[in-house]
């Protein structure tokens, strides 16, 4: 745990110092306008991940960021001590919320994670495709309230968490350090959900990946201002596309007639330089069986095109990169198209290549324009790859959006005007999703 907690260096260092200061004067009564969390990129695992306090005593625990999960889920099966956790039972309002369908008994209890006549979950680790049962279950969560700017001095606190609880199995494949995961879905325990819910404020959150794993991104969680240093109102920079419900869940475990929770958008066409892409359109739209879209991802770490999309996408990118006398090389793995990195110039948006534009749904059809930043990965001083990987012949979704094409994006979940928000690249306008001031004030 010593790697997790130095990896959140210096906002860590400040929302503890705030929560030991201030936890104990918190009131119940305070409604903050909007919330924050700090988000890392892993080095070893590029999972984002984020400090959360929960039980009581408050804990600080490192979580990975999963914008498709059901529910937030820690691993409860080694200390968890808290005063203020509570199963949920069966069969009521808080369980039905949560969509469960099992009630478990459990005789090795009782204890967090172990009680009988509880509601199930179903956590899942999305990074090795791996779901079991857990207990659903409530207990104090606590982080910084924004006035948009900075963390303020006031911590907020939602008494009744719902969440689940996991265990060992789970941990295999996550960062080190992390201990389970938070869900920013859709669905009704998600963490936007109830933290609107809990303070009355805007069902919307918005997502800044930071593209160093030296630097720390930002999740907001209310309404806006979202401020970069120097002070630079994201929020006016953001143009909109609509966002649709997958009527087939997507999740590992689901039971017939369950909604996917996941977060999709409409994808029109595709150019890169000046060129559309001639692709089977068909693959852009959800069918009636819940195949086919784009949806956004935090656990891909880089965006996956059906083989189809892919084969045109990249042969569409080599010829245009050949145009500017970029060479290109043999594939470096995960990345099949690589290039010499000798003409390859430099830009304030990235690595000087052909532009990635997604044509979207929504009025005077919005372009999400994909520059080098964050296109390219810099797999070593000579070769430079497209960090976009094959998702196979039949993936039940066409495009996967991945962390990579995130990154110093500012992202926008408007879950009540069901629309997504996107800055596309920020280092346009001179800043990154790292230059959030992480300084409380009074």
């Amino acid at each position: 745990m010593q790697m997790g907690i130095f990896l959140f260096s210096i906002s860590t260092i400040i929302l503890l110092l705030l929560g030991s200061t201030y936890a104990s004067a918190v009131e119940t009564s305070f409604r903050p306008k909007a919330l924050l969390l700090p988000i890392r990129k892993d080095a070893s695992t590029h999972q984002y991940l984020t400090r959360i306090s929960q039980r009581t005593p408050l804990i600080p625990l490192i979580l990975a960021v999963d914008l498709g999960a059901k529910s937030m889920w820690v691993n409860c099966e080694h200390g968890y001590v808290s005063s203020t956790y509570k199963p949920v039972h069966c069969r009521t309002a808080t369980c039905s919320s949560a969509g469960s369908n099992s009630c478990g008994t459990c005789y090795g209890g009782p204890r967090p994670g172990c009680n009988n006549n509880t509601c199930g979950g179903d956590p899942e680790n999305p990074f090795v495709s791996l779901s079991t049962v857990g207990e659903l279950a409530e207990d104090v969560v606590s982080l910084a309230s924004t006035d948009g700017s900075n963390p303020t001095r006031r911590l907020a606190v939602v008494r009744d968490f719902v969440f689940v609880c996991g265990s060992d199995i789970l941990i295999p494949g996550l960062a080190k350090g992390a201990t389970g995961l938070i869900s920013l879905s859709r669905s009704l325990i998600g963490l936007p959900l109830q933290f609107a819910r809990a303070f009355s404020f805007s069902r919307k959150f918005a997502v800044c990946l930071p593209s160093s794993t030296s630097g720390e991104g930002v999740i907001f969680f209310g309404n806006s201002p979202y401020n970069l240093l120097p002070i630079l109102e994201i929020s006016r920079l953001l143009t909109y596309t609509p966002l649709y419900i997958n009527p087939v869940s997507t999740a590992g475990t689901y039971v017939q007639g369950e909604k996917s929770v996941e977060y999709f958008i409409g994808v029109k066409s595709i150019t890169i330089g000046e060129h559309p892409l001639r692709i089977n359109t068909t693959l852009l739209r959800i069918d009636r069986n819940g195949n086919g879209g784009t949806k956004i991802s935090t656990v891909d770490p880089f965006t996956r095109l059906q083989t189809s999309i892919y084969h045109a996408f990249t042969t569409a990118f080599i010829r245009e990169a050949a145009a500017r006398n970029i060479s290109r090389i043999g594939g470096i793995a995960p990345f099949d198209v690589c290039f010499d990195t000798t003409n390859v110039f430099s830009s304030r948006v990235g690595p000087s290549v052909p532009y990635i534009s997604l044509a979207l749904d929504g009025q005077n059809t919005p372009t999400w324009t994909i520059t080098g930043s964050n296109s390219m990965v810099a797999v070593n001083d000579k070769a430079l790859c497209l960090g976009f990987v094959d998702g196979g012949e039949n993936p039940r979704t066409a495009i996967v959006i991945g962390g990579l094409q995130l990154e110093d994006n500012l992202v926008q979940f408007d879950l009540a005007a069901s629309r997504l928000g996107f800055s596309s690249t920020l280092l346009g306008r001179r800043t990154t999703c790292s230059n959030f001031n992480f300084t409380a004030i009074p």
